[in-house]
């Protein structure tokens, strides 16, 4: 049986995995991401790696990081959430372990998992995919291929402009969708509504201390499910911002199936209603033709690792 690994880079953990060719999980390592340290990182993915490898027979790892990668899967160009510049991060992990490496996107990693073994796997060759954690990552498969683009760097679906001069995006842009849609912005949604009418978030504030400054986006959510109005209206105000980004991917790239995934996926119905809603009511001036069936991600935690696993053997 051909087994590979993969390992996700965060911001918080490096998480890898043992991957059999049906996008089963065997064996999990996890260590703690040392963000600031650039050789630490790069010494603790060698270190998942080796974990694993010496209990299995694999051919080849995969590597998932939140950044920009190169369009020969080597090299890190950008992460803005870890000290890597210009990572030649194959090259060294190759080195180390002595194993054909891939370096891929982490939200394109996902992506492809849900399009192989998840959410989409039905799909004859196309797929769009939206992450929405923190930010909004994202992947897009079409003719059964990743779409990367020119340089490697396609599909941040994040940011493409949602509001003309809207709120400043970590990008450098102005009005991204990721400053709409994303769990950052469910959670500053939140804190406005119940400065602006703390009658309605009385169950939120009490999670956040009085203070609307301290809401959380678990908060959000545990408060969303047990009722609380503002809570709820803020997931419906995501919700509404997805739904149109959604249609915008839609017209560019009409694709089989549209997958929602990431951590705020994990509100279920709290999120996806409202986006089913708005999506279906901009998509109303097409009349009769046919659109995406839009689905929430399977794979949860683990997309990223059968992603990665998944690419490096078809590499």
């Amino acid at each position: 049986m051909s087994l590979t690994i993969g390992v996700d880079i965060g911001g918080t953990k490096v998480l890898g995995g043992v991957v059999d060719p049906q996008g089963n999980v065997i064996e999990t390592a996890r260590q703690p991401t040392p963000a600031n340290d650039v050789a630490a990182t790069r010494e603790t993915i060698v270190a998942v790696a080796q974990e694993l490898a010496a209990h299995h027979d694999v051919e080849s790892v995969g590597i998932g990081a939140a950044g920009w990668i190169d369009a020969s899967r080597s090299t890190v160009l950008f992460a803005p959430n870890l000290a890597w510049r210009h990572e030649p991060l194959r090259d060294y992990v190759q080195s180390a372990l002595n194993l054909p490496v891939v370096v891929e996107n982490d939200a394109n990693a996902a992506a492809w998992a849900e399009f192989r073994f998840g959410a989409a796997e039905d799909a004859e060759d196309s797929m769009v995919m939206l992450t929405v954690g923190t930010g909004i990552g994202g992947g897009i498969v079409l003719g059964g291929r990743l779409l990367r683009g020119a340089h490697g760097i396609a599909a941040e679906n994040g940011h493409v402009n949602a509001v003309p001069d809207g709120h400043p995006c970590g990008c450098g842009r102005f009005g991204c969708l990721e400053q709409y849609a994303s769990g950052s912005a469910l959670v500053r949604f939140a804190r406005t509504a119940a400065g602006a009418t703390p009658e309605r978030a009385e169950l939120l504030l009490s999670k956040a201390g009085g203070d609307p400054a301290e809401i959380t986006g678990v908060m959000v959510t545990a408060a969303a499910l047990s009722g609380d109005e503002a809570a709820i209206e803020a997931f419906q105000e995501i919700g509404k911002w997805l739904g149109q980004g959604l249609v915008d991917l839609v017209q560019l790239f009409d694709p089989q199936v549209l997958v929602i995934g990431g951590g705020v996926i994990e509100a279920g119905d709290l999120l996806m209603e409202p986006t089913r809603l708005a999506f279906r009511e901009q998509l109303a001036q097409r009349g009769h033709l046919p659109y995406a069936d839009l689905r929430a991600a399977k794979l949860g935690n683990y997309a990223g690792v059968i992603g990665a696993a998944d690419l490096a053997r078809d590499s």
